[in-house]
């Protein structure tokens, strides 16, 4: 059920990055912010913490649903569609002070001596921190949160996951201990909060999940270590139940916003070609029933996609309705439905590839258990799943099963998740019919962000040279 939040989000006042380096000017007035929590509580802390958890999902999927051609501009030469500088300095800040929030809940919760808000908090700061790390690499954190520093270096990019995985394997001894002072306050916790009876367990297996996406992120490197993945894996979520999720907003989810926007012709939320036709029969020799899922028939009939770069083939199209955008309908997009932070249905795909080389047979069960899970999210019905499931082109069998089947499912299981844009580049955007975006101001597919200009505004020393939208992060080479 949808909730509706009526307190005050709170944002620490030591969230460093997104504050102007003229202190004085800054503190003196948050004494005189009637909408400032002078002295947030725990359960204060983990409401807003795990709203904004949600919510920065759903800010860094905005950026990089053109990338991954989920969605493409109606209009030709979109920026984000054709790979243009972009100032991402709103989103930076989203990031950073919602880390700055977890972290005073850890401090306050190692005051109370309360291992399960200890925990949380630890998987909070790592999630948000995982999603910076991606977009820019390199990026403060050791000196991220000290009042006393508003200038904080950068540290490297492989360090920066490092403290990820040191966060993430932090609340997985926290999370597992079970005589926390003070316990998790369900009405609080806007991603397990109703689960109260196994609420710290939720927690705990969504640290696992987020480690097995952090060590299975470096499939390309010489530290990729399979068997830890697995082992990750079996210690996290064991069905859709446990899917880690934020279903609370002011009036509803911001994707249905997306949706609703367009409908009143403030155009946004056109569906790319590449994801169009991945379902609907003209990539792959199948119809995936999980089309009608995401997006409506246009006026004539029809699923087609935009093309991004070009934008809508006809002129007046936008207006028209004659290709696919984001629907008030899909179970991923209404107004109640929830922000997948990550998912069941991830988790036995991250299995299947880890697996791949290790035990065909398990890779090819988890392969399939993916497949169902993420089309009972979608709410598929029992027959349309059970006939895609049969064809021939999907259940290959475990000797013919290969990793592009594996990455072509989970592109569309990862819909409008962040997680999405780190498959494409590990995958080597090699998905089938996946092509270059008209009107590219990039020879080669974008691999990064620049740095936002807040950045350079505020903590400008510090902020690396700027390197090419083209150049891959450390565990992308």
């Amino acid at each position: 059920m949808q909730k509706i939040i009526k307190y005050t989000l709170f944002s620490a006042v030591i969230a460093t990055l997104g504050l102007q380096s003229c202190k004085d000017s800054y503190f003196d007035k948050l004494s005189d912010n009637p909408n400032q929590v002078a002295n947030p509580t725990l359960n204060t802390l983990l409401a807003t913490s795990t709203y904004k958890a949600g919510f920065n999902n759903y800010s860094v999927a905005t950026i990089i649903l053109p990338y991954v051609q989920y969605t493409a501009n109606p209009a030709a030469n979109g920026a984000g569609d054709t790979y243009q500088a972009i100032d991402f300095s709103g989103t930076w800040d989203l990031l950073y002070f919602a880390m700055a929030d977890a972290n005073e809940m850890k401090k306050l919760a190692i005051t109370q001596n309360s291992s399960e808000y200890k925990g949380v908090a630890d998987v909070l700061i790592a999630y948000n921190l995982m999603m910076v790390n991606d977009l820019w690499g390199n990026a403060p954190f050791s000196e991220a949160f000290n009042i006393n520093n508003l200038v904080p270096k950068y540290d490297k990019q492989e360090d920066v996951y490092a403290s990820t995985m040191a966060l993430v394997d932090e609340a997985i001894v926290e999370l597992a201990k079970t005589d926390a002072t003070v316990k998790l306050a369900a009405a609080s916790d806007l991603i397990y909060g109703t689960t109260a009876s196994i609420e710290r367990a939720n927690w705990l297996k969504m640290a696992y999940g987020l480690k097995a996406r952090l060590l299975n992120k470096v499939s390309k490197r010489n530290t990729h270590n399979p068997a830890a993945v697995l082992d990750a894996v079996s210690k996290s979520f064991a069905s859709n139940d446990e899917d880690a999720r934020m279903q609370t907003f002011r009036e509803r989810s911001p994707w249905a916003t997306v949706a609703q926007n367009n409908e009143q012709q403030s155009l946004g939320g056109w569906l790319s070609e590449q994801l169009i036709d991945a379902l609907n029969g003209k990539s792959y020799p199948v119809f995936d029933p999980r089309l009608p899922k995401i997006t409506d028939l246009t006026v004539d009939g029809k699923y087609i996609g935009t093309v991004n770069g070009a934008g809508n083939r006809l002129p007046g199209a936008n207006t028209r309705k004659d290709e696919n955008y984001i629907s008030r309908n899909s179970p991923w997009s209404g107004n109640t439905s929830p922000i997948f932070i990550i998912t069941y249905a991830e988790l036995k795909f991250i299995e299947a590839e880890a697996a791949f080389d290790i035990d065909r047979t398990r890779s090819y069960n988890a392969y399939l258990t993916a497949i169902r899970a993420n089309m009972d999210k979608f709410q598929v019905a029992a027959a349309d799943k059970e006939a895609y499931m049969a064809q021939p082109t999907v259940a290959v069998g475990a000797s013919a099963l290969t990793k592009d089947l594996i990455f072509k499912e989970k592109y569309i299981a990862t819909y409008l998740n962040p997680e999405a844009w780190n498959d494409a580049r590990r995958f080597d955007y090699r998905y089938k019919d996946f092509t270059m975006p008209a009107n590219a101001s990039l020879p080669t597919f974008i691999r990064r962000l620049d740095y936002p200009q807040g950045e350079r505004s505020k903590n400008g020393a510090n902020v690396p040279v700027e390197v090419l939208r083209t150049t891959r992060l450390w565990w992308d080479q």
